[in-house]
């Protein structure tokens, strides 16, 4: 049965999942070859979220792909083609090795880094029965207002982002039974706004740090 102790968060908002499969989303600076990546999914384009050499490094030779429609021809370049390559839109809902993967709409109301009409993404995952909503680069929306799920990893460390105040106040919203902050500690965002999340989120919502490296 998959717990929060499966769910790490390696550094920034780069994600391991262990089960059964083994899914990364957004893998950024990984440290060693790890090869050991059954699923890779990519919320959008920006460097610190698809980067070739680290999915290079976690991919298995059977490692299956899911990114945005807009960058089929960039996963298709790293070699990812046939069944090996799933594409996405918001909205749409896919299944893969028994987990399903829907895409829900990540994107900045005001601030011009990730435009609505990119199609970017976040991925709800439905695994084991528990579903895990994985934001990306995005700000609270309608979209992700109407999210229903077990744990909600959403990036606190504003700029490109939610802050951590409007971060808690949409795990608030939606009601997950426990919530864990991404997007923060390295590029952009401070170690110390974990404790501006934690300090925000109500009390019967459990926030989980699971960040592993900060630089």
């Amino acid at each position: 049965m998959l717990t929060t102790d499966n769910l790490e968060v390696l550094i920034h908002s780069s994600i391991r999942i262990r089960g059964k499969k083994t899914i990364y989303i957004d893998p950024f600076k990984i440290e060693g070859k790890a090869r050991d990546g059954d699923l890779i999914l990519i919320t959008h384009d920006h460097y610190d979220h698809f980067s070739p050499e680290d999915i290079a490094r976690v991919a298995r030779d059977t490692a299956r792909i899911v990114v945005p429609e807009k960058m089929k021809d960039q996963a298709a370049d790293l070699g990812f083609s046939g069944d090996k390559l799933l594409t996405v839109s918001p909205g749409i809902l896919k299944e893969t090795d028994g987990i399903l993967v829907e895409a829900v709409a990540a994107y900045n109301n005001m601030k011009p880094f990730h435009p609505r009409k990119k199609g970017w993404v976040g991925y709800l995952l439905t695994i084991d029965g528990r579903r895990i909503y994985i934001a990306g680069d995005t700000d609270m929306t309608k979209e992700n207002q109407k999210i229903k799920c077990d744990v909600a990893m959403v990036p606190i460390g504003g700029t490109y982002t939610m802050d951590a105040k409007k971060a808690a106040e949409l795990v608030n919203l939606i009601g997950p039974g426990t919530a864990i902050p991404t997007h923060y500690g390295s590029i952009v965002g401070k170690k110390e706004d974990e404790e501006i999340f934690c300090k925000n989120v109500n009390a019967g919502i459990k926030v989980e740090i699971r960040m592993q490296r900060y630089q």
